[in-house]
């Protein structure tokens, strides 16, 4: 009997336990996981490992009877090169934090974590995160590592394209990506306003969701031109979780 290639699945995330109180997106996001009570681990790497970061994905997730979280450090590492592979490919999610998408790209290079995540996705791992967490996965990125607004064409390509977070929320966001990918400086891509999400299965789009009917998703392509295309992608709207006993 033939066995089948896992699929290649990651997916961008405008919202979460860091900003959201209802859960809404982490559990559409869990509920793509490859078991009912998958192995979530959290890497908080952009944020310099910030406590209260760890503090807050804990609080979300620790004590849920569908989900078995988990954290890891890498400025106070602790797992050797092994010990550090063999947790990784046990995850049914990674899930990336926001912060500074530069420098969470240069720290994973140093560990070798850009190896493992790559392993992990082979072998049917979901990968996810919002804002740095989002942008990682791309082949370039729109981002404030750098202080001002700018285009950082740097990430790990597991997605082709780039991405740009916070489209509708931050100041400037939308202009200056829009001008990146117009310029040729960002390859065409998606930008994710908070509130929305998108599952992206072997490089391609396969689910747009929002928590919110106000926010979505947009693909902005160049036109050849020195211009670009700007097209909004149809978003379920998910309901509101049911109250818990």
């Amino acid at each position: 009997m033939p066995v089948t290639a896992p699929q290649h699945r990651l997916a961008l995330l405008g919202g979460g336990f860091s900003v959201d109180d209802d859960g809404v997106l982490d559990d559409w996001l869990l509920g793509h996981a490859r078991t009912p009570r998958p192995k979530v681990c959290f890497l908080p790497t952009a944020s310099g490992d910030a406590a209260v970061y760890v503090d807050k994905f804990l609080a979300a997730f620790d004590g849920r009877p569908d989900r078995v979280p988990s954290v890891l450090p890498l400025f106070r590492r602790e797992l050797d090169d092994d010990a550090l592979r063999a947790f990784l490919l046990a995850q049914d999610v990674l899930y990336v934090g926001g912060g500074n998408t530069a420098n969470l790209l240069a720290v994973w290079r140093v560990h070798g974590v850009d190896r493992l995540l790559r392993e992990a996705y082979d072998r049917g791992t979901l990968l996810c995160g919002i804002s740095a967490g989002a942008n990682c996965w791309a082949e370039g990125s729109h981002t404030d590592s750098f202080g001002p607004l700018t285009h950082l064409a740097d990430g790990l390509g597991l997605l082709p394209g780039s991405v740009c977070p916070h489209y509708d929320t931050e100041p400037g966001r939308r202009p200056s990506y829009r001008a990146a990918v117009a310029a040729g400086k960002l390859p065409g891509g998606w930008a994710v306003e908070d509130g929305a999400a998108a599952l992206f299965t072997d490089g391609e789009l396969t689910e747009a969701v929002t928590r919110t009917p106000e926010a979505g998703l947009y693909r902005v392509d160049p036109d050849g031109r020195g211009g670009l295309t700007e097209r909004q992608v149809p978003c379920r709207l998910l309901e509101p979780p049911a109250p818990r006993r």
